[in-house]
């Protein structure tokens, strides 16, 4: 089965200076592999002068929208999101995986919850996915969304999130935080820090009434923000992150240790389960990553980042052990279930069998 699938590009609209929305058409016998649920994120492909890239964003677009939608916002030095804002037009045919991440809780119709969201520049792309979602299917519900930006002209999505305002009254509202410009209430201008998160928590938003919370953005605001809601009654299980590449932020979950503590060997024997089948090969167990070694043994195993976050590279440790450098992504009954992220997971015993099937 290819990991990889065309998508052809329909459309291409400015949403900001430096910020554009893709909109993503599958073939017709790839339309269930893209059945994305709100929160979700795609991976994508493409050759650099010779080097393959590949990116993760997320999906913008609500599950009843009909469409499959992506915002790419540019990074300074970043080659493909400089592509996409620059030269990408409609016609064009990108390469993507199928829809991952488990950025999201369950909607439930007959559910009448309280979401808090915290999104921070283009960490808004998701959670609006979310937020259109759990609008349009939980008509008992209610989300608040606080979205923190520089300033008016950088904040991405603003005429759509004033739509959804409108069309559901009295069950959506956003504040808007502004880091450089002055607003009406005070709180509501500069970074988001410990002292503006009680302001938030005593004037405009009840803890109490928190089911759940998604955060994305920055590391320091994500951070902040997560140690105000614990502060302020919510548990771990209540809190959703969601984590990109490039110094992303987040907090690390547990990592499997060896049981024993013991020299490993100079090279560990792999073997590794990808697509129904099994590879075997020799590898540099103190410093090379299982991913490497599986993509430097000509294995097209699955990954995105190669930093810990996006999960895209998530395996199962069938034999053998392994230890995990940084882990963003994976949660703790995960770890504690065997799974690993292969791009950070150095093997820690003479044998390792892992699958990317399970």
């Amino acid at each position: 089965m290819a990991r990889f699938h065309p998508l052809e590009v329909t459309d291409v609209r400015r949403e900001t200076r430096d910020a554009v929305v893709v909109t993503l058409k599958p073939r017709a016998e790839d339309a269930e592999a893209f059945d994305f649920t709100q929160g979700q994120y795609l991976t994508f492909r493409r050759d650099f002068d010779g080097q393959e890239l590949r990116r993760s964003y997320s999906i913008c677009a609500g599950k009843d929208e009909g469409v499959l939608r992506v915002g790419i916002k540019r990074v300074d030095g970043g080659a493909f999101s400089t592509w996409a804002n620059e030269e990408l037009n409609p016609g064009a045919v990108l390469d993507a995986m199928p829809p991952m991440g488990k950025f999201y809780t369950s909607i439930e119709p007959d559910a009448d919850k309280h979401y808090l969201g915290f999104a921070g520049g283009s960490g808004i792309t998701p959670v609006l996915s979310i937020i259109k979602t759990v609008l349009a299917r939980e008509p008992k519900s209610k989300f608040t969304l606080v979205y923190a930006n520089r300033q008016i002209n950088s904040i991405m999505f603003r005429e759509e999130l004033e739509d959804l305002k409108n069309l559901y009254l009295g069950r959506f509202s956003v504040i808007h935080v502004l880091e450089t410009e002055g607003q009406e209430i005070d709180l509501f201008t500069g970074r988001i820090d410990d002292e503006k998160m009680k302001g938030l928590f005593e004037r405009w938003i009840d803890a109490g009434s928190i089911d759940t919370a998604f955060i994305c953005g920055p590391e320091p605001m994500m951070l902040t923000i997560a140690a105000s809601l614990r502060d302020h009654g919510l548990s771990d299980d209540q809190i959703k992150f969601e984590l990109f590449a490039s110094g992303q932020p987040g907090r690390a979950k547990a990592r499997p240790v060896s049981k024993q503590t013991h020299d490993t060997a100079e090279t560990t024997e792999a073997t590794v389960m990808l697509d129904g089948t099994s590879r075997t090969f020799q590898m540099e167990s103190r410093d090379m990553s299982v991913l490497d070694a599986a993509l430097a043994n000509d294995l097209d195993a699955p990954y995105s980042c190669k930093a810990g976050v996006c999960s895209t590279c998530r395996c199962k440790v069938l034999e053998g052990e392994v230890e995990m450098a940084v882990n963003h992504a994976l949660e703790d009954y995960e770890v504690r279930a065997g799974y690993a992220l292969s791009c950070q997971a150095i093997p820690l015993t003479d044998k390792v069998v892992i699958s990317y099937d399970e």
